[in-house]
């Protein structure tokens, strides 16, 4: 493991994952080597929906573009998925370019933020199987009391929504295990 607080140890390009609430550095010497001292590197970040804009300027060194952002700035931004967009400026006459583009994902720091951590398909998941265990014992699928009535939902829609939340969060699990480098369980099989 790198120290990352040591300023040669910074990722050379945009993270596809960023901690609300920590420190984020990045360099883009690629860039500096095209455009230099005269121009500076700035970012957009907009959350995907449409709002949470992010404004983020680079300092420009003696051979590379650095960004930090400071945990204290990075704490009041929203853990959602973000596209962004780099831009260079001209110094002498503000004019500006798009010259790199991406998309990222700002986590939850689990320092500051305890609330529930699921992921959207666990949530489903775990809402379907309560309701499938509250409505396993009853033998109605509808009743009426006092001119009001229920029905309910069919076991059989309940069943295939359950095994479709599930194969979502399965694959969610997957892919954090392979992120991570770790077996994901599943087997290969080939034939030759």
């Amino acid at each position: 493991m790198e120290n990352l607080f040591n300023t040669a140890n910074i990722p050379t390009l945009e993270p596809l994952e960023l901690t609300v609430g920590d420190l984020w550095q990045w360099t883009r010497p690629d860039l500096f080597q095209a455009y230099g001292t005269g121009y500076s590197l700035s970012y957009k970040f907009l959350r995907d929906s449409g709002t949470d804009v992010i404004t983020i300027n680079a300092s420009t060194g003696a051979d590379t573009y650095t960004v930090s952002v400071a945990s204290t700035t990075t704490v009041n931004y929203g853990a959602y998925d973000y596209v962004w967009q780099a831009y260079i400026t001209r110094s002498s006459d503000s004019n500006r370019i798009m010259v790199d583009e991406g998309k990222l994902s700002l986590n939850n720091n689990l320092a500051s933020d305890t609330g529930d951590q699921r992921s959207h398909a666990k949530k489903v998941l775990d809402a379907v199987e309560s309701v499938i265990e509250g409505t396993a014992s009853r033998k109605e699928s509808s009743y009426s009391i006092a001119g009001r009535s229920l029905s309910l939902t069919p076991m059989a829609s309940l069943l295939q929504l359950r095994a479709q939340y599930r194969a979502l969060y399965k694959n969610e699990i997957y892919r954090e295990r392979i992120k991570n480098g770790k077996p994901t369980g599943k087997v290969i099989k080939t034939r030759f």
